[in-house]
C-alpha cells in the first residue's frame, strides 16, 4: 500500500510538474493555460521526434491540435453561414438575417496560426464570426488561404490579397447588399500580419476602386528582422506562443530550409546590406519608455548576404509590414490595434501604432495588461477566459462605432 502510494505521489508531482508554466499573478485562467501549455508542448515534442524520424512534418502534428476544432457551417434563427469560394479561395459566409433589405456593413476576417495552423472552420474563429455578424448585423467573410510547410510566402498573402480584391469589385458588394463605404479588413496574429499587408498593397492598387474605411489588426505579427525586442526577451517561455514557436512560425512561413530558423534564432539572419531597414523597427525609437524599460539594446548581428537572394521574402514588406517607409503608410484608413503584455509579439504592435501615428494616420491602441497571445480564441468552451471576452467585446464596440 506504501509503494502505491508512494508511486501516485511521484506520477503527481511528475505531472504537476510537467504542467506547471510560470504565468504571471495577474493573468486570468492561469491553471487553464498552463494546461494548454502543457498540451501544446506535448504535441511539440511529438512533433519534434516525428519529424527527426522522417513520420511527419512538425507543424502536421501541430495541425492535429487545431483539426480537432473544425465546426461544420450551421445556420441559425440569426444568421446564414456558407461555405463558398471567390476566385478558387476557400471563405466562410456570415450573413445576417435582421433587415434584410438594408445595405450592411462588412468585415473581411483573416484567421491567426502562424501561416502554418488554423482555418476559418475553426470553433473559435467561427463563434467570432457569427457574433460580430449578428451584433453588427454585418456581412462577415472568413478567409482560409494556403499553409506552411506545404505553401510558402507569397502563397499566404497572394491568397487572402484575392479574397479582398474580389470582395471589393462593385458587383460582389451589389450581391451581398453591403455599403461600399462600410468595409473592414481584420484579422489575428498571422492573420494580423495578412491584413497590414493587404491593407498596404490596397493603397496603391489602380485596380481596386472601393477603399477599406477601417483596418482592425489584432496582436499583428509585423517584422522579421529583430526577435530580440524586448517582448521576445520578456515573454519567451510564455504559454500559447514561446518565441521558439514564434520564430520557427516565420522561417517555415518563408522556406523549408532549416538553417534559416537556425539563423534566426540567434538573431543573426539580416545581411549587412539589408542593414538600413533596422531604423524601421529601432525600439529605442519607437517603443514608449515603459516598454524599454530595463532592456539595452543589442544591435542584431548580420547574417549571410546569401540569405537575403535566396529567401528575398524574408524583407518583403508584404509578410513584414513594418519593414515600409512612412510614405507607404500614409493614406491608410483609421487603424484599430490591440496587443497583449504577455506576448512576443507585443512590440510590433506597439511600434507599428508610433509609426503609423507619425505618418499621421488616425490609430486607436488597446493594450491588455492581464493577457497573453490568442486570447481572443478564449470565448469557446472549454478555454474560456474573461480576458477574451473583454478584448472580443471591445472589438465589436469599437467597430461598431466606427465602421
Amino acid at each position: 500500500m506504501e509503494i502505491k502510494f508512494l508511486g501516485l505521489l511521484i506520477a503527481s508531482v511528475l505531472v504537476a510538474y510537467y504542467i506547471y508554466s510560470p504565468i504571471p499573478e495577474n493573468v486570468e485562467g492561469r491553471w487553464k493555460l498552463m494546461f494548454l501549455s502543457a498540451v501544446m508542448r506535448t504535441l511539440g515534442h511529438v512533433g519534434t521526434v516525428a519529424e527527426k524520424l522522417g513520420f511527419a512534418h512538425y507543424m502536421d502534428v501541430l495541425m492535429k491540435f487545431t483539426a480537432i476544432e473544425y465546426t461544420p457551417p450551421v445556420s441559425d434563427e440569426k444568421v446564414t453561414v456558407t461555405d463558398t469560394t471567390f476566385n478558387d479561395v476557400p471563405v466562410r459566409l456570415y450573413i445576417p438575417k435582421r433587415q434584410p433589405d438594408s445595405l450592411k456593413r462588412a468585415i473581411i476576417y483573416l484567421h491567426g496560426g502562424g501561416w502554418c495552423l488554423g482555418s476559418k472552420d475553426m470553433k473559435s474563429y467561427d463563434f467570432l464570426s457569427r457574433w460580430t455578424s449578428e451584433k453588427l448585423n454585418a456581412v462577415i467573410v472568413s478567409a482560409d488561404y494556403r499553409l506552411a510547410p506545404k505553401y510558402h510566402f507569397p502563397a499566404q498573402f497572394n491568397d487572402v490579397y484575392t479574397v479582398v480584391k474580389y470582395f471589393l469589385q462593385s458587383s460582389v458588394l451589389d450581391q451581398y447588399n453591403i455599403d461600399p463605404s462600410r468595409v473592414c479588413v481584420a484579422g489575428d496574429s498571422a492573420g494580423g500580419n495578412l491584413a497590414a499587408a493587404v491593407a498596404q498593397q490596397l493603397l496603391h492598387d489602380p485596380e481596386v476602386k472601393v477603399k477599406l474605411k477601417i483596418q482592425a489588426l489584432i496582436y499583428p505579427a509585423l517584422q522579421t528582422i529583430d526577435l530580440d525586442l524586448p517582448s521576445y526577451r520578456d515573454n519567451e517561455n510564455m504559454p500559447v506562443l514561446p518565441k521558439s514557436l514564434m520564430v520557427r512560425f516565420w522561417s517555415e512561413y518563408i522556406t523549408n530550409d532549416t538553417s534559416l530558423n537556425e539563423a534566426m534564432e540567434t538573431n543573426q539572419h539580416v545581411p549587412a546590406e539589408s542593414s538600413g531597414l533596422f531604423k524601421f523597427i529601432d525600439w529605442r525609437h519607437w517603443l514608449p519608455e515603459k516598454f524599454r524599460k530595463g532592456h539595452i539594446y543589442t544591435p542584431p548581428s548580420h547574417g549571410s548576404s546569401a540569405v537575403g537572394k535566396k529567401y528575398p521574402g524574408l524583407l518583403d514588406p508584404r509578410a513584414a509590414p513594418l519593414l515600409v517607409d512612412e510614405t507607404k503608410l500614409q493614406g491608410l484608413p483609421l487603424t484599430y490595434v490591440v496587443t497583449c503584455q504577455y506576448d512576443v509579439l507585443r512590440d510590433d504592435g506597439i511600434m507599428y501604432v508610433s509609426r503609423l501615428r507619425e505618418a499621421g494616420v488616425p490609430v486607436v491602441h488597446e493594450h491588455a495588461e492581464d493577457a497573453v497571445h490568442g486570447a481572443l480564441t478564449f470565448l469557446a468552451s472549454p478555454f474560456t477566459l474573461s480576458a477574451g471576452q473583454k478584448m472580443a467585446n471591445n472589438y465589436l464596440e469599437w467597430l461598431n462605432e466606427n465602421l
